[in-house]
């Protein structure tokens, strides 16, 4: 299971990407973090789908005092990278 996850709000500049990959340590998921250059943060999610979820309500909960608001997408899992890291 793959999940695009989008958040808006003060998401920049605040730890918001090396949280989410400090977090997915604690997961069996891999994908990807990045800011995007309109001030949100994409956020790629794959693996079980009780991990993916569990590892997007740890973002969530975490970073909640900085999200606006969170879109999740489902996606077609394809080349996703081994691990998780920080793009962009």
């Amino acid at each position: 299971m793959a999940k695009v996850a989008y958040y808006t709000g003060d998401v920049q500049g605040v730890g918001f990407r090396a949280t989410a990959a400090g977090l997915a340590r604690r997961h069996p998921v891999r994908g990807w973090v990045r800011n995007l250059a309109d001030g949100r943060v994409e956020l790629l999610a794959d693996g079980p789908a009780e991990a993916v979820e569990a590892f997007l309500a740890d973002v969530r909960d975490r970073m909640a005092g900085h999200i606006e608001t969170e879109e999740v997408v489902d996606r077609e899992a394809d080349v996703t990278p081994d691990g998780f890291r920080v793009v962009g």
